[in-house]
């Protein structure tokens, strides 16, 4: 969808103008983009929908951001130490503003950016919320004694994520499969690193300075207000941030030319899992491939695919059967999964997953059932864009991979397009088993 960009004067670098919304767009509501001379991006959606307001702040830093070696899990203790208060607003006053305002809060960080949101009611409170967000932002401040108070619940945390025998596997398969990219290591990161982080307090000092600035972050903003009120608050609560002028470079993955495996053996009795992983694209909403990879998702691996009904219903090898293309800033795995209920299967389900990749091909996905599945996937979208927070909580993720709403229609622009031919294309250009990576857990017998 065409865009004017014109310049305005005050705080404001440039402003794009909302666009009237077409039929054929799956993202139904009108919104505007600003920006201020310290490069802070301000999406805003208005709605109908009364008295609600969802206020997401998106730093785009995840594990993504964690390039140095060594380095790794500063994005997750961010998330942490966020929440812990200002000399203005110190925690204790900080939960308790958001109790007498009835607010829900939460955050939570990914490979690519790390998410913060405060849903709250009236629009009289609007302006307070600004000013106790960018307070939090700007005027964030910790010692080298919180930063070793804090490096023991991350290490928790950890402990807790890798006692799951699917987390344990995901982070096999990432380590095996990369070599160069910081998408290498999960979101919390390396436990060495982990153990490392109470000696870091310089570095975690670098790593704020870099992405807790403005020019790495987009206030996302939908409910009941006025766009020029949200904007006048904005500028006076914000403009004083300073941007930090850091370019990100993430090392470049170098092409896989071998088929990779690796094992895990849990150390006492638990169900098989078995995760194969293919090197694939950056998110784009230009490019087809992104677009054919999802639909393909749906057809030959969901639980209505004929490969699910016999491995998980009529067979019943496997307690679960998946596939994973979620999108990404750059290349990631598209990963195909399966939870086995006995080691001796995990063979012949993995024969069976890699005859359903050559069968794809060679054999178009039907019409008829390509175009089922793109009706549900627009069916589901609408669904969850009919409430307040529906709407922040899906463009988070999209914003954080393109900064504009618009990205959506572009995409669901993409599914329409999408031939059985494209979903043939992309089998091809992708399930290649020179870019495969295996990765398989098992700890005896389950009982």
């Amino acid at each position: 969808m065409l865009k004017f960009i014109l310049p305005v004067l005050s705080l404001s670098l440039f402003l794009i103008l909302p666009q009237p919304v077409k039929s054929s767009d799956i993202f139904p509501y009108a919104y505007k983009i600003e920006e201020l001379d310290n490069g802070l991006k301000v999406v805003s959606i208005p709605l109908p929908n009364p008295n609600i307001i969802s206020y997401y702040t998106i730093v785009r830093s995840g594990s993504r951001n964690e390039v140095e070696p060594g380095k790794s899990g500063f994005a997750h203790f961010f998330e942490h130490i966020m929440f812990k208060g200002t000399k203005k607003v110190p925690r204790a006053a900080y939960e308790e503003f958001l109790t007498l305002l009835g607010a829900g809060t939460n955050g939570y960080t990914s490979d690519d950016f790390t998410c913060y949101f405060v849903v709250f009611a009236g629009r009289e409170n609007l302006g307070k919320v600004v000013e106790t967000e960018a307070d939090r932002f700007i005027n964030l401040t910790y010692d080298e004694e919180m930063l070793k108070t804090e490096a023991p619940v991350i290490e928790g945390e950890y402990y807790a994520s890798v006692s799951n025998p699917g987390r344990r596997l995901e982070e096999l398969l990432r380590d095996t499969a990369f070599i160069s990219h910081s998408y290498k290591h999960t979101t919390l990161g390396y436990l060495g690193d982990i153990l490392d982080m109470p000696n870091q307090f310089e570095y975690s000092q670098l790593f704020k300075q870099r992405f807790y600035a403005p020019d790495n972050t987009i206030l996302l903003v939908a409910g009941d207000f006025d766009h020029g009120q949200l904007m006048e608050l904005i500028r006076k609560h914000y403009g004083s941030w300073e941007r930090s002028n850091y370019t990100l470079v993430t090392p470049t993955e170098p092409p896989q030319t071998e088929a990779k495996r690796a094992h895990y053996e849990w150390p006492t009795p638990t169900l098989a899992r078995l995760a194969i992983g293919f090197h694939g694209p950056a998110y784009s909403d230009v490019a087809i491939d992104q677009a054919a990879l999802d639909l393909m998702a749906e057809a030959a691996f969901s639980p209505s695919s004929p490969l699910y009904q016999r491995l998980v219903i009529s067979e019943q090898k496997c307690l679960s059967l998946s596939a994973d293309f979620e999108s990404h800033r750059d290349p990631y795995l598209l990963s195909l999964s399966a939870v086995v209920k006995k080691d001796e299967d995990l063979p012949s389900v993995e024969e069976a997953i890699w005859n359903e990749v050559e069968r794809l091909k060679s054999e178009p996905v039907a019409p008829d059932l390509l175009a089922k599945i793109k009706s549900n996937l627009k069916y589901a979208l609408a669904n969850q864009l009919g409430t307040t927070d529906g709407v922040a909580g899906v463009l988070s993720f999209y914003v954080s991979l393109a900064t504009d709403p618009a990205t959506l229609n572009r995409l669901y622009g993409l599914y329409e397009q999408v031939t059985p031919q494209d979903i043939t294309a992309m089998a091809r250009k992708y399930f290649v088993k020179a870019r495969s990576t295996v990765a398989t857990l098992s700890g005896g017998s389950a009982r």
